[in-house]
């Protein structure tokens, strides 16, 4: 017996025009396949309103308290150090992975990331920029993923499985048929499960023209989203995403292109789930605006 579900269908997102099936399947518009028994995905968001000001200048103490909340909360350990240890040991070799160009990840996250890590036990030696081509992570023994919320002109959304495309060794190819081969590249055999932590920047969002800046589509989400299942945590960035550009618009506002790379992680390249009924999504503090 079928029921209405919350999943990104190839026939959705083609429905409607194309694009607008997007709205359609984060809407429960499409018809899902029964869920797999006991597959979850945990994915925390923490805001705080407090953490940017008017000028758009980060207050570190504040950041801080975010990233030990998510991390605490993420992982059910009673402190920030127990969780990072959790998720990496002093004798790993860690990759931060941040969105470097157009948009990126706010140095604040990944020093704040980074000071984590160290007050945790892990040298400051084995700690690394891991942004950029194929021989990024071959040293590393993990990696953390630091992309920033953003749309994105060729990928419909450009935050979680596109923050790898470098390591492609072909980022040009990977473009090609709405990117939605991205999965593909988390499955390389000097990637596949080095992932310990996704980590979003959603501090300042983009819903729209990305990768380039434009200010108007910018918005003080003030967030930060965090799961292991990358798939789990697009969709909870997606949801933001199309929540906003609703709310700019004032009615659906599909992305375009369809953003197929969600799907396709979760049903050819099998790297989470992309139904949000086996999504458990645990919201943290400034609950004003929080668009899913």
């Amino acid at each position: 017996m079928s029921n209405e579900k919350n999943v990104f269908t190839r026939r959705d997102f083609i429905r409607n025009a194309v694009g607008a099936a997007a709205v359609a399947g984060l809407a429960g518009g499409a018809k899902a396949q029964i869920a797999k028994p006991g597959r979850k995905s945990r994915v925390v968001l923490v805001r705080d309103e407090a953490v940017m000001d008017d000028g758009k200048v980060i207050r570190s103490d504040i950041l801080k308290k975010m990233l030990d909340d998510t991390v605490i909360a993420f992982t059910g350990h009673a402190n920030a150090r127990d969780a990072w240890l959790s998720l990496v040991t002093p004798n790993d070799r860690v990759g931060l992975v941040p969105t470097d160009h157009l948009n990126p990840t706010h140095k604040e996250v990944y020093d704040a990331v980074f000071a984590a890590l160290v007050a945790a036990g892990v040298p400051k030696s084995n700690i690394t920029d891991a942004q950029g081509g194929p021989e990024k992570p071959k040293s590393c023994t993990a990696l953390i993923a630091l992309p920033a919320l953003k749309a994105h002109w060729l990928t419909g959304i450009g935050t979680v499985l596109k923050n790898y495309i470098m390591y492609s060794g072909d980022p040009e190819g990977f473009h090609r048929a709405d990117s939605a081969k991205l999965g593909k590249i988390w499955n390389l055999d000097f990637v596949k499960g080095k992932t310990r932590l996704v980590l979003v920047d959603a501090l300042e969002p983009l819903c729209d023209k990305g990768p380039q800046p434009d200010p108007q589509y910018r918005w003080p989400y003030k967030g930060l989203i965090a799961g292991k299942d990358p798939v789990a945590v697009e969709c909870v960035c997606l949801k933001i995403i199309m929540a906003r550009r609703r709310l700019v618009k004032g009615e659906p506002w599909p992305l375009s292109p369809p953003p197929l790379c969600v799907e396709a992680a979760d049903k050819t390249f099998g790297l989470g789930t992309s139904r949000w009924e086996e999504i458990m999504l645990q919201k943290l503090g400034w609950a004003k605006d929080v668009l899913v």
